[in-house]
């Protein structure tokens, strides 16, 4: 599998995973096909995975969680901010504020029970938030 430098620090594998599909928007979720397929991706090369807080909404950091914590494969992981939803629920908001910036960080990190995430960014920018209000929370 080719590599790409993402930013200064590290490479990943040149085709990641997205995971949101496993979590909901195409149909049931089957949470041991879904690990399965981590697994297979990782076999075949995959060492990034792709994810936001509000897939599911948490269940796909959740997941992404369990397949870590039963793998030795260095996978990384991007996840995303700023889209919120309630479980159960469609309707979205923008919250990018930096207080809210760090806790949603905070929890994505329990979620997938990682120490450091390697690629964290905003998934919506609200335009009625400075942008360096989020910056600043990050």
């Amino acid at each position: 599998m080719e590599k790409r430098v993402l930013g200064t620090g590290f490479s990943v594998s040149s085709i990641g995973l997205g995971c949101m599909g496993m979590s909901e928007f195409y149909g049931p979720r089957d949470d041991s096909e879904s690990l399965r397929v981590m697994e297979r991706a990782v076999e075949l090369g995959v060492d990034f995975f792709d994810t936001a807080d509000m897939y599911g909404p948490h269940h796909n950091e959740e997941l992404i969680g369990r397949f870590l914590a039963g793998s030795k494969a260095p996978v990384h992981v991007a996840t995303k901010f700023g889209i919120v939803r309630n479980p159960g629920e469609y309707k979205r908001s923008l919250k990018n504020g930096s207080d809210y910036a760090r806790r949603a960080c905070e929890a994505s990190l329990r979620r997938l029970g990682i120490e450091q995430i390697d690629l964290y960014y905003v998934h919506r920018v609200n335009p009625e938030e400075p942008i360096e209000e989020t910056i600043g929370g990050l």
